[in-house]
C-alpha cells in the first residue's frame, strides 16, 4: 500500500531523489527497510510510516515538487457542495426540518462547506448561510466536476483602454476598447498564458492576460432578503422602460429584455442560434428550479455575464437588432430549436445540440 500523506512523501521524496540521481536510473523501487536507513540520515526528518511497497521515480518526482500552496488548492477544490435537485431546496437556520427557512438553493447552485453534521451540512452560497439536508447535496469530486460543468469563468479588465482583439495577437483587428472593471465571460478552451479568450456577441475576442484577472463563478442560492431585493429590482427596471417608451410599452418590456440578452450572447450567430438562446431562458422560466419570470432568470446570479455587467439593461433601453427582437418574440411564443435545453456554452468538450458556435443541453 502506498503512503497516503503527501506531506510525508514530499519530505521522503526529496531524500530519495538526491540518492537515486547519483546512479542516473529512471525508476527506483524502494523497500521499507531501505527507507528506514535513508530516513535515519536526516535527523528529525523521519516520521512514522506504517507500510510502503514500491515507489516509482515518476511518483517520487511529482511528490517532491509539490508545495504547500498546491496541497491547499487540492484540498480546497473538494470543499464545495452542489445542489442535487430538479427544482429547489430549503436552507434552514438550524439542522432541523422544522427550523426557520433562511433561503433557497436551486438546481446547479453551489457553495462551500462550513460544517458537516448528522444528515445536515452547514453551507455558504453567496449571501446564504445555513443548514441543508445531505439528501439533496452532492459532495467531493462529484460536486467539483458538476461545478466545472455548469460554472462560468469571468474575466475582469484591470486597466482602462484595453483593446479586445479579433485574434490572439497585436497585429489583428480590434472588436472594441474596454474600460477598467468590465466583466466578460472567458472561454477556457481558447485561453492561453498570454491571451484570455472571451465571448463577444457570439464571437471570440482576445484580451492580453497581463491586464485581466479571472474568477470561476458558480450560481449561488438566495436568502429571503435576496429574493425580495431581486423582485424589487425587476419592478424598477420595468418602470424605467415604461417611462422611456410610454404606458403602451408594458407588454413588451420582457420581450426587449430577452432580445437584449440574445444580442449580448449571440448577435453574430445564425438566427436559429439566437432563437435557441431565447428558448433556454424560456425553458428556465417554465422550470421550478429557476425564477418564474424572464427578468428573474436573466438576472439570476452567476448565469448570464452581460446581465451582471449592466450591458443587457443598456441595450434594452437603447434598442436591439431586429433579428434578436424577432428571435425573442419567437421564443416567447414557444418556438425552440433546442428542445428543452436549459444551458449553453461555447462549443468545446460538452456534448449537446450544436448551432453555430454554441452547444446547447
Amino acid at each position: 500500500m502506498k503512503v497516503k500523506s503527501k506531506i510525508n512523501l514530499r519530505k521522503l521524496g526529496s531524500l530519495i531523489l538526491g540518492s537515486v540521481l547519483l546512479f542516473s536510473v529512471l525508476t527506483v523501487e524502494v523497500w521499507a527497510a531501505d527507507l528506514s536507513a535513508l530516513l535515519s540520515l536526516s535527523a528529525g526528518a523521519a516520521e512514522v510510516i506504517d507500510s510502503i511497497d514500491k515507489l516509482t521515480m515518476e511518483e517520487v518526482t511529482e511528490l517532491a515538487t509539490l508545495d504547500d500552496e498546491e496541497e491547499a488548492k487540492e484540498a480546497e477544490k473538494y470543499n464545495i457542495v452542489m445542489a442535487r435537485v430538479s427544482k429547489y431546496m430549503n436552507v434552514r437556520e438550524l439542522p432541523d426540518s422544522n427550523s426557520k427557512r433562511v433561503g433557497y438553493l436551486y438546481a446547479d447552485c453551489g457553495g462551500t462547506i462550513l460544517e458537516k453534521g448528522d444528515g445536515w451540512t452547514k453551507i455558504q452560497s453567496g449571501n446564504l448561510v445555513g443548514w441543508a439536508s445531505n439528501d439533496y447535496l452532492v459532495f467531493g469530486e462529484a460536486a467539483y466536476n458538476l461545478a466545472q460543468e455548469v460554472g462560468i469563468l469571468h474575466a475582469t479588465v484591470e486597466v482602462n483602454g484595453l483593446r479586445m482583439r479579433k485574434e490572439p495577437n497585436t497585429e489583428c483587428g480590434v472588436w472594441k476598447t474596454l474600460e477598467k472593471g468590465e466583466v466578460m465571460q472567458a472561454i477556457r478552451e481558447h485561453t492561453t498564458d498570454e491571451w484570455v479568450a472571451v465571448e463577444y456577441e457570439g464571437e471570440l475576442g482576445y484580451l492580453s492576460a497581463e491586464y485581466v484577472s479571472t474568477e470561476f463563478v458558480v450560481d449561488h442560492g438566495e436568502t429571503l432578503e435576496d429574493i425580495k431585493e431581486r423582485e424589487q429590482r425587476e419592478r424598477r427596471e420595468k418602470q424605467k422602460r415604461i417611462a422611456k417608451e410610454g404606458a403602451g410599452y408594458i407588454g413588451t418590456t420582457d420581450e426587449m429584455l430577452l432580445a437584449a440578452l440574445i444580442q449580448c450572447e449571440a448577435a453574430n450567430q445564425p438566427y436559429e442560434g439566437q432563437v435557441a438562446v431565447g428558448a433556454v431562458v424560456m425553458n428556465r422560466v417554465k422550470c421550478e428550479a429557476y425564477p418564474d419570470t424572464i427578468a428573474g432568470v436573466i438576472y439570476a446570479s452567476g448565469q448570464f455575464t452581460p446581465a451582471k455587467t449592466g450591458k443587457v439593461e443598456r441595450l434594452a433601453l437603447n434598442g436591439v437588432k431586429e433579428s434578436c427582437l424577432q428571435a425573442a418574440r419567437a421564443a416567447m411564443a414557444g418556438e425552440t430549436t433546442v428542445g428543452s435545453a436549459m444551458h449553453f456554452r461555447r462549443v468545446g468538450k460538452r456534448e449537446g445540440i450544436i448551432i453555430g458556435d454554441h452547444v446547447f443541453w
